[in-house]
């Protein structure tokens, strides 16, 4: 018996074929290449928690991470504590907090729920690094990144990235000249209250030197990427306040 291909019934059975032979094919690589994503996603976070602390193979002007097969051991090295800290500052050690999903994190917040906040202490040439997570919102979609503080929420590095930002204007905001401007910025007043950073148009400072007026530079024609990045800043970083006044009574 002959089959009749030019038939309705023949062209909707085949089409239902292919949608399950390819849905198929398309979750079998899915699954097998799941361990592969959540591996390159580890070594993503590290390497970028090392890099606003300042462990990279930048050039002059350039951007360099550490080499992806050197993240893990440089990671352990330079990271010496993993920490969850609660809404009061108190803090528990968990080895894997750089794998808490930020995302997740600010979603149970909204609903009512305890948020985990993660922080990472590193050592380097004698000094301590509290390296934060952050994230928010830009022009287009999500945008993140890892704050590197002192014990005084002075900004000792900066890293930061979007999922799809405007090329040459808001994507700049991953460019190496523009998270220098962070480095030795306050986070604090005199008096020990939080007040962020504001990415600021005419601030009058475009070689960033005055480090007393809670301002960096912004972006020509990204204002709604860069006061994004002012959000995520002043929120998410407002958070990890407790600790830092925990931490100081503890040193006085």
């Amino acid at each position: 018996m002959s089959i009749n291909t030019d038939s309705n019934k023949y062209t909707i059975l085949f089409a239902i074929g292919m949608v399950i032979v390819v849905g198929s094919l398309l979750a079998f690589t899915a699954s097998s290449l799941k361990p592969n994503i959540k591996e390159n996603e580890r070594m993503e976070k590290q390497q970028n928690i090392l890099y606003a602390m300042g462990i990279n193979e930048n050039g002059e002007n350039d951007i360099v991470f550490v080499s992806t097969d050197k993240a893990a051991l440089e990671f352990s090295k330079y990271i010496t504590k993993q920490l969850v800290l609660d809404a009061n500052g108190g803090s528990v050690e968990n080895n894997e907090a750089y794998l808490i999903d930020v995302k997740k994190e600010q979603a149970k917040a909204k609903n009512g729920q305890k948020r985990d906040l993660p922080l990472f202490i590193g050592e380097k040439q004698g000094e301590k690094f509290y390296i934060a997570p952050i994230r928010g919102k830009g022009l287009w979609d999500a945008i993140w990144g890892y704050i590197s503080m002192d014990e005084d929420m002075v900004i000792r590095g900066a890293y930061f990235d979007h999922k799809g930002e405007t090329p040459g204007l808001g994507a700049n905001i991953k460019q190496r000249y523009f998270m220098d401007d962070f480095y030795g910025e306050k986070l604090l007043t005199e008096s020990g209250e939080f007040k962020g950073i504001t990415v600021a148009k005419g601030n009058n400072d475009p070689k960033n030197i005055d480090k007393d007026d809670y301002e960096v530079d912004a972006l020509a024609g990204a204002t709604i990427t860069g006061d994004g990045v002012s959000a995520m800043i002043k929120s998410d970083l407002k958070l990890y306040l407790p600790f830092f006044k925990n931490l100081k009574n503890q040193i006085n």
